[in-house]
């Protein structure tokens, strides 16, 4: 059986090791570079379209281990249109309303093949039915995850890093559930990023630019979609949002934080967690393992909470919380300077 997982997530893998550096030569070649200004922490032009190579990796490792259903070629013309929107946004710099367009395309593929999120889980037993608020819920759901991995992508390897142990926390609780086809999904994405990290990681020679930040909060948001349609459980949505409560929480900080400073919300800023953790005196490996092991924790806590019934399970979701606003508060993460 674990070959069943292994095979798509070493394939990817491979493809994502070997490819990487054929997508740096194309970045340049291309002009889709991220040149350095007073907010990032780079300081020399760096190619993006890293996330090409993770994208392309995913689909070999997918098309190679699973059976073409509908559900299937829909997650996988969605994948396709986000990286388009990445690739034009990595060389164009689109604006931001033109890619909040392409990303309500995208998921609005995912809902036209069916991958919609039409009930909730009442603790109490029995389905809250969302009808027709299953669309608007299902594209608010996608759009969040795409933006939510997208803003965390700051220093080299964080955001890769972050998303390959969600990814793989996705994997454990698929497996322990018998998620079969969720599972191998995921463990394509997961070898496709993982292989990427080698060129990522501090010192970085690529990022992975929107392309690889939209595509994977995208499938992340895709799969756990996917993994409720097909278990009639809201366990495939919860836990992918626990694994990524770090980049989740940190986004939450950043509305509050302009929103209470007067500044408008999607305005950039140097408030994130990653750059609070630079200006304690941490390097970048140093904030980047620390974020890493954060993750790690919110992982094993996912799939804990996976296995408990409601009312452990609350009292994780309780004690996570409490610790991140003590965290936050001691950080100073609501601060706007």
């Amino acid at each position: 059986m674990l070959s069943s997982y292994g095979f798509p997530f070493l394939l990817a893998m491979l493809v994502s090791y070997i490819l990487t550096p054929y997508i740096k030569k194309l970045a340049f070649q291309i002009g889709a570079v991220d040149r350095p200004n007073k907010r990032k922490v780079h300081n020399r032009i760096m190619p993006r379209l890293g996330g090409l190579a993770i994208y392309i990796a995913f689909m070999v490792g997918a098309l190679a281990s699973m059976e073409l259903t509908w559900d299937l070629v829909g997650i996988l013309i969605g994948c396709t249109v986000i990286t388009i929107v990445g690739i034009l946004d990595d060389k164009y710099q689109l604006p931001a309303k033109v890619k909040l367009l392409g990303q309500i395309v995208a998921a609005c593929v995912l809902v036209a093949f069916d991958i919609r999120i039409e009930w909730i889980n009442n603790p109490w037993g029995g389905y809250y039915y969302l009808d027709l608020l299953a669309i608007p819920v299902t594209i608010f759901w996608v759009i969040s995850f795409t933006n939510v991995v997208n803003l965390i992508d700051g220093l080299d390897g964080l955001a890769a890093g972050v998303s390959a142990i969600a990814s793989i926390t996705v994997i454990l609780v698929a497996i322990q559930m018998g998620y079969f086809d969720v599972a191998v999904l995921t463990a394509a994405l997961a070898g496709g990023i993982i292989g990427f990290i080698r060129y990522n990681f501090n010192p970085a020679t690529i990022f992975m630019g929107d392309t690889g930040s939209m595509f994977i909060g995208y499938m992340l948001a895709a799969i756990s979609v996917y993994g409720a349609v097909k278990t009639a459980t809201t366990v495939a949505l919860i836990v992918p949002a626990i694994a990524l409560g770090l980049p989740i929480l940190d986004t939450a900080f950043a509305i509050l934080r302009r929103y209470s400073n007067g500044r408008p919300i999607f305005q950039p800023d140097k408030g994130h967690l990653h750059h609070r953790l630079l200006a304690m005196g941490l390097d970048q490996k140093q904030a980047v393992l620390l974020m890493y092991a954060i993750t790690a924790v919110l992982g094993i806590a996912a799939v804990l909470w996976a296995e408990m019934d409601g009312f452990y399970a609350a009292l994780i979701i309780a004690v996570i919380i409490t610790a991140v606003a003590v965290g936050a508060k001691k950080i100073g993460i609501l601060n706007d300077k």
